[in-house]
């Protein structure tokens, strides 16, 4: 063989050995797992002062602080996630967490608290329970623990935390062979810790499909990363029990159905008329009288309360659900019921007039709470509804239909006060562009179908309404009220005015309209029908029972329907 053919053949088969050498290295490297660990404390970079915060199985967005020895929480993610009851006066500084009969205060960077129960007590604990960090407010999870729905494991080195708030049933699975747990899908991607036979992992994001034969689960210590699905189980599904952490508001609800009536009063001598006026009725329970209003953006109130009429409606066999309204003008609702020292004042007023007269209950008819302090007035029912729960005397609070004033939070209401009263009128208002009827059947029927999905049936009563608008309507097309009847005059006034009225099935109501001077004037019309079909609806969903606004504008004749509805 020629010579340089020798040498030409030797050189392609070193060429061939050396590309055959590279390409058995490339594929060794590629198929052979990386050995490189990354520290936890890169995997979780934090300052030697935070706390990484693993929320169900996400690691948060904000990092919690630890502070000798004490972890705590931003005050937002506290209320978001975990607890909304906790509430921040921002003005006086003040925490205030309301339990069924505890109102438990602290300011920040003191061990000193305070619960007012029957009785108020200062108490202290072994860490402030609120810090102010840089102009930002933290509570100490030991206390937010106690009192949430949550479990915590809190692991070292570095410094992190578990917190579970979802509960329920979650996908599992079992490590079959000891393995790794990696920062990403890749063979090649460092490992986050080793991962024993037997040990159990948390599925991570369910709609992230496997990746590279990876799935993204994580440890019981809140490591997230990548396992090779050949070393993992099936999955399966385990229940996830909550502690039970929150307290169980009891109420004082009554047997029987409430037959409730609103009694609009003028003055402190209202004995008498209240006797005149209940002899007119059947199966009447309770009486809410308007006593009460506020007068000033610090928590005073007036008050027509009587002591002739308690023993008046006790001699009749009457509760007496006192009834506070917000209608005055000069009072600036979010000024008052911000304020920790404000909201204490109206609550602790109404308190005293409950003992001072003997009150059954208390009715909470504030109708223009604006929308920004819609989160205080709800804390003022949680703290009224304590001192009303420690004394034994029923919280009521009207409410308008679903799904207005949806800050009024109907749902949480349905869990702290004793009954939630859907006033199922003013459906066509005194303001309305349009005229239409005060309370429609469909009015009254969405009115119980939405709420029931915020509060109990037993805790609902409906409002009902025993008057009738009158609309006028000129040809320009100006639409206005002209004046709220009682319901006998509602009918004269259809019968001076020649005018018969018709069924309406659609409204639920008696419709009659006719003309005078120029104007069109129309009627849907309250009376014994309409009554019937609304309570219909009312006894047909089970509800706690009726209110009626007002005493003394029905027919005598309308009771009789009321209590077969109630009755039966």
């Amino acid at each position: 063989m020629d010579k340089r053919v020798k040498i030409t053949i030797i050189g392609s088969v070193i060429m061939v050995v050396a590309i055959a050498i590279s390409l058995g290295v490339v594929i060794k490297n590629k198929l052979t797992p990386s050995n490189e660990v990354m520290l936890l404390t890169e995997y979780y970079p934090i300052e030697n002062s935070e706390v990484m915060l693993i929320v169900q199985d996400e690691i948060y967005q904000k990092n919690g602080k630890m502070i000798e020895d004490t972890i705590y929480i931003d005050y937002e993610t506290v209320v978001e996630l975990f607890n909304h009851r906790f509430y921040w006066d921002e003005q006086e500084e003040v925490l205030t967490y309301t339990t069924p009969t505890d109102i438990i205060r602290a300011e920040p960077d003191r061990v000193e608290y305070t619960i007012e129960s029957i009785d108020k007590t200062n108490e202290n604990a072994d860490y402030p329970i609120v810090r102010m960090i840089d102009t930002e407010l933290y509570l100490a999870l030991d206390f937010v623990k106690q009192y949430s729905d949550i479990d915590v494991r809190i692991y070292e080195e570095p410094n992190r935390v578990i917190i579970t708030y979802r509960w329920g049933e979650f996908l599992y699975t079992e490590v079959t062979k000891d393995t790794k747990l990696r920062l990403e899908p890749s063979i090649k991607s460092p490992i986050l810790t080793e991962l024993i036979t037997g040990m159990e992992l948390l599925y991570v994001n369910l709609e992230e499909p496997p990746k590279n034969g990876f799935f993204k689960v994580m440890t019981q210590d809140g490591i997230i990363g990548y396992v090779r699905d050949r070393f993992v189980k099936e999955s399966y599904y385990k229940t996830l029990t909550s502690p039970n952490n929150m307290p169980e508001y009891t109420t004082q609800k009554r047997q029987e159905k409430i037959n409730l009536v609103f009694h609009q009063v003028f003055g402190q001598n209202e004995a008498d008329n209240l006797e005149t006026l209940i002899n007119a009725t059947k199966g009447v329970n309770v009486v809410s009288p308007t006593w009460f209003s506020i007068t000033d953006n610090q928590g005073t109130i007036s008050s027509l309360a009587s002591q002739d009429y308690m023993e008046k409606a006790s001699e009749l066999g009457l509760e007496v659900w006192a009834l506070v309204d917000d209608f005055n003008p000069e009072v600036d609702m979010k000024e008052l019921l911000s304020h920790t020292t404000r909201r204490d004042k109206l609550s602790g007023a109404l308190m005293e007039a409950v003992k001072q007269f003997k009150l059954d209950g208390i009715n909470i008819d504030f109708e223009v709470i604006p929308t920004d302090a819609g989160k205080d007035y709800v804390q003022f029912l949680r703290e009224l509804s304590v001192k009303c729960r420690n004394n034994n005397i029923v919280l009521s609070v009207d409410n308008f239909v679903p799904p207005f004033k949806k800050h009024y939070d109907r749902e949480e209401q349905g869990k702290i006060v004793d009954y939630v009263i859907i006033m199922a009128y003013d459906e066509y208002y005194s303001g309305s562009a349009d005229a239409g009827p005060n309370s429609s059947i469909g009015f009254v029927e969405d009115a119980v179908r939405n709420t029931l999905k915020e509060v109990p049936q037993d805790k609902l009563i409906i409002a009902i309404p025993f008057y009738t608008r009158l609309w006028k309507e000129m040809p320009d097309g100006d639409v206005s009220r002209e004046k709220d009847y009682a319901m006998t005059p509602a009918a004269q006034v259809l019968e001076d005015n020649g005018v018969e009225a018709l069924w309406d099935e659609t409204y639920g109501s008696y419709y009659a309209e006719y003309e005078k001077d120029g104007a069109l004037y129309r009627m849907w019309q309250e009376e014994e029908r309409s009554i019937e079909e609304k309570m219909k609806v009312i006894h047909e969903a089970d509800l706690a029972g009726i209110a009626a606004w007002k005493l003394g504008l029905e027919k005598e004749s309308v009771w009789d329907i009321i209590i077969k509805y109630l009755e039966n």
